[in-house]
C-alpha cells in the first residue's frame, strides 16, 4: 500500500505542539524526520479508520455478514461455520460424527478472539475442525476416574515362585 504523505516535519517542530500538527495534516499522514530521515510516521484516527475500514469492509459492525470470506479477518463473536461444516470436515480427513455444540463454539471464539490473529473464513473452520477432533478424541480416550469410595479386597492367591511353590 502506497503511503500519500501530506507534510514533512522535523521532530523537533512535532514534539513542541504534536496536536496542533495533527490537526494541521492535510491529508491525515505525517512524515516525521530527524536529520532528512524518516524516523516514523503520524496517522490521523479520523484517515487511520478510513484505511481500516476500507481494508477490512468492516463500515458496519452490526453488519457482521457483509464482510467478504475472501479476506482474512480476526476471529468475533458473530462468526458461524458453514451450514455444511460436518461434510467439509470429512473432505479434509477430520471425521466428526455430531454437529459443533454451542459451548464448542463458544470456547473456539472466545480463546481465538484474545489470540487477534487473522485467517480466511476456510482456515478459521480448519482450525475449528481439528479443535474439536482433538477435544472429542481426548475425551473418549481418558482413563475412567477410580472410585474413591469402594474398598478393594486383597488377592488371597500367592504367585507361583513364592513361599515355596
Amino acid at each position: 500500500m502506497k503511503i500519500l504523505v501530506s507534510d514533512k516535519i522535523n521532530i523537533d517542530i512535532f514534539c513542541q505542539n504534536p496536536t496542533k500538527t495533527i490537526e494541521r495534516a492535510n491529508k491525515g499522514i505525517i512524515e516525521i524526520l530527524e536529520n532528512n530521515s524518516t524516523i516514523f510516521y503520524v496517522i490521523t484516527p479520523k484517515t487511520f479508520n478510513k484505511i481500516f475500514n476500507s481494508q477490512y469492509n468492516l463500515t458496519n459492525h452490526k453488519n457482521i455478514k457483509t464482510i467478504n470470506i475472501n479476506k482474512k479477518f480476526s476471529m468475533h463473536s458473530h462468526w458461524r461455520p458453514d451450514k455444511n461444516f460436518i461434510r467439509q470436515a470429512a473432505l479434509w480427513g477430520i471425521i466428526l460424527t455430531e454437529e459443533v455444540s454451542k459451548s464448542e463454539l463458544a470456547a473456539f471464539i472466545s480463546y481465538w478472539e484474545a489470540e487477534g490473529c487473522f485467517f480466511y473464513h476456510i482456515q478459521w473452520q480448519q482450525k475449528l475442525a481439528r479443535s474439536l477432533q482433538k477435544s472429542r478424541s481426548i475425551q473418549y480416550t481418558l482413563p475412567k476416574k477410580r472410585d474413591i469410595t469402594s474398598i478393594p479386597t486383597p488377592d488371597q492367591t500367592v504367585p507361583y515362585g513364592f513361599r515355596g511353590k
